[in-house]
């Protein structure tokens, strides 16, 4: 689950979801509200909640040879794949289709991307354009100008280009400028002296080295602009802001004229720059990271242009490399999977094109999806269920002892405003503006690249569409949005484990009403409580209710800071610090929804031999049952803003009273157990 910063879909038709749905039934039958079959009852539940849950399903589900992890989401996404699969097969079969219609264009990007005949007889040929502007660069003007062009089509050398909400005037889209150009996964890459990270370090140098190699540069030639580019992404990188600081609303609010821009980065020539890429009337940008930009404009006058050409190669290249020839999609598979995440094979090619289809085409493919797929009974079933969460986190807030009458009315007239969007979107969008050949699969994907560019520049200075949705109905995650102050859970969440039509309610409330609960805390955590009800970054906190909650939050950061995850990888307790929050706070909203479910009535029998409230802990522990190969688990320490599984579960398990109730066996002396002195006390 996620905080949506980036990128925000727009929609035009309109779609009654009235269809049949497949499969719904069936999938039920064969996915059982909690299976104990995956429990490790050697494991005392006050040792290690997580693996007494799960420990039988990670002995006998191993992560298979093109996975770099295995967890109910890679399960779910799985089968989504099957079930897209379908629609878009059944695309690409058609015959006798009408011309530009958003089937043919399905049907078409997908057999494009598995014709591999094709795309090795055509190389890199298809790309001769943007070689050919690279080759005609002569001055830093030159660098710049074809750095725009290349901008057009997402491919983003610079910085990133997009719009989005102004953070200070939520009814307002303006430009947005966030650092980019290094290859490494984040700053810190290039900069810590551990062992592995020295070591992927040398062989970032050899991955660069071999992709120059393949652009037919002599071995002597590849290893000098290897290092050029190393050096330039170094420098890069730290001017870059770490990701704990991107996490901050007010140090990455920057906004500026086009005229302070000037000042702010001189080398660079904005005015040209935003002619070049198609708004010459841009007024106000902001600026995410300024001392990214103010480095990026001096590189522009003190590195060669020749070094520039190579970095833009480099740039294209690898922005092209997975919808190439077997050369190059094996090179970048080396790398960016094997080394950097532990994944020994590549999975099969109808899923890699299958998912580089389903995200071009995204709400085309979500339209027949929810369709096919998504029985209006569930929204139904899940805007109740909200409703729940919101009323018991409404009490949650009105009972804190930590926070004052005038904090709390302003954090209640939040939750109030709190949009809500459950499935599919009440409008969808238009891609009659996007073109589609048959004649080339990477050209396919810029060009689906250059219609989101177009689609995401054309809002700045027009009103905001509160209609559209920042996932597409398919994907397998939620998300809340602090400027727009929404909740959204798209279709694809919204089955087995997440959310059970026929399971017993404590099982749902354990599962998808804590993914609702996450969501809903995401609007107070340690950045969303620094929007108001409207989305604007304001600070509407009393100083000592600020010091309260920083005085909470300090706790959890600490204890998050002691989780050793493999060897001396700790999770960072700051990066995944809003996650954190919303876990906890998810969790203990979930459970105060599931005890108003029973408005008093008595407790259901117990199942499998577990009571309702033990089997509300049992299933949070089942959706995030995971395991993770041990590049992969590095790399997310370092760059993900979640902590892992295990530690979503018993971070937050073991902080929560409730849990102690469930389970009245755990014990002080249990290896996990806090003291109510160690539980912090947040939302």
């Amino acid at each position: 689950m996620k905080k949506i910063i980036i990128g925000i879909f727009t929609l035009t038709l309109w779609l009654g979801c009235t269809s049949k749905v497949k499969n719904t039934a069936e999938m039920v039958k064969k996915y059982p509200a909690f299976d104990i079959q995956n429990m490790d009852t050697t494991i005392k539940p006050g040792d290690d909640f997580f693996t007494y849950v799960n420990g039988a399903w990670l002995k006998n589900n191993p992560i298979p040879a093109d996975k770099n992890s295995r967890s109910s989401f890679d399960e779910l996404i799985e089968k989504n794949r099957h079930d897209i699969r379908e629609i878009i097969v059944e695309a690409a079969a058609t015959k006798d289709i009408q011309a530009g219609s958003n089937t043919e264009k399905i049907g078409t990007f997908y057999n494009s991307g598995m014709d591999s005949v094709s795309i090795e007889q055509q190389g890199i040929s298809r790309l001769k354009m943007f070689f050919d502007k690279i080759e005609s660069i002569r001055n830093i003007a030159d660098v710049q100008s074809v750095g725009a062009f290349f901008q057009t089509y997402q491919i983003s050398p610079y910085f990133f280009l997009f719009s989005k909400q102004d953070s200070k005037n939520s009814s307002s889209v303006i430009a947005q400028c966030y650092q980019a150009g290094i290859g490494l996964p984040e700053r810190d890459y290039y900069f810590n002296n551990d062992e592995s990270t020295k070591k992927i370090r040398e062989k970032y140098l050899i991955h660069l080295t071999k992709m120059f190699e393949l652009l037919k540069d002599e071995h002597s030639i590849a290893e000098k602009n290897a290092e050029t580019v190393m050096k330039m992404e170094t420098q890069l990188a730290k001017a870059s802001f770490t990701n704990v600081e991107n996490q901050d609303p007010q140090k990455t609010y920057n906004k500026v004229t086009i005229e302070e821009l000037n000042k702010l980065a001189p080398d660079i020539n904005w005015h040209s720059y935003f002619t070049q890429v198609g708004y010459p009337g841009l007024s106000e940008v902001n600026i995410w990271q300024p001392s990214f930009m103010k480095e990026l404009s001096n590189m522009m006058k003190t590195v060669p242009v020749g070094d520039w050409k190579n970095f833009l190669r480099w740039q294209l290249i690898n922005s092209a490399a997975a919808y190439l020839g077997k050369d190059f999609v094996d090179q970048n598979f080396d790398f960016y999977n094997r080394t950097l995440s532990g994944q020994e094979k590549m999975e099969p090619r109808w899923k890699l094109v299958l998912d580089v289809t389903s995200s071009s085409l995204g709400e085309s493919i979500g339209q027949l999806y929810v369709k096919k797929y998504f029985p209006p009974i569930a929204k139904q079933k899940m805007t109740n269920l909200v409703m729940n969460l919101k009323k018991s986190l409404k009490q949650r807030i009105e009972n804190l002892t930590w926070m004052g009458p005038q904090t709390k009315q302003e954090a209640l007239a939040k939750l109030e405003k709190m949009g809500v969007k459950v499935g599919y979107p009440d409008k969808w969008r238009d891609y009659s503006g996007l073109s589609i050949s048959s004649e080339s699969y990477v050209l396919n994907v810029f060009n689906s690249q250059a219609f989101e560019f177009r689609y995401s520049m054309d809002k700045v200075g027009k009103p905001v569409d509160p209609t559209e949705w920042g996932m597409t109905p398919q994907t397998v995650n939620a998300y809340y949005n602090p400027n727009r102050n929404e909740i959204v859970f798209p279709a694809g969440i919204l089955q087995p484990p997440f959310f059970n039509l026929d399971a017993d309610d404590a099982v749902n409330y354990g599962s998808i009403g804590i993914v609702i609960g996450h969501e809903m805390t995401h609007g107070f955590d340690n950045m969303g409580r620094q929007f108001d009800k409207d989305g604007n970054l304001r600070d509407w906190w009393t100083k000592e209710d600020s010091k309260a909650f920083e005085a909470h939050a300090a706790m959890l950061i600490d204890q998050y800071n002691h989780y050793n995850v493999l060897d001396s990888a700790f999770v960072n307790g700051k990066l995944t610090l809003g996650e954190n929050i919303a876990d906890l706070g998810g969790a203990t909203v979930a459970y105060n929804a599931y005890k108003f479910s029973l408005d008093g009535k008595e407790a259901p029998k117990p199942i499998d031999g577990f009571t309702n409230f033990q089997r509300f802990f049992l299933s949070y522990a089942q959706i995030w049952r995971a395991s993770m190969r041990d590049e992969e688990l590095r790399k997310r320490v370092k760059t993900d803003e979640h902590s892992p599984s295990k530690v979503r579960v018993n971070g937050v398990v073991y902080n929560m009273p409730e849990f102690y109730s469930a389970f009245t066996n755990i014990k002080s002396g249990d290896k996990l157990f806090r003291t109510a002195e160690q539980r912090p006390v947040i939302w």
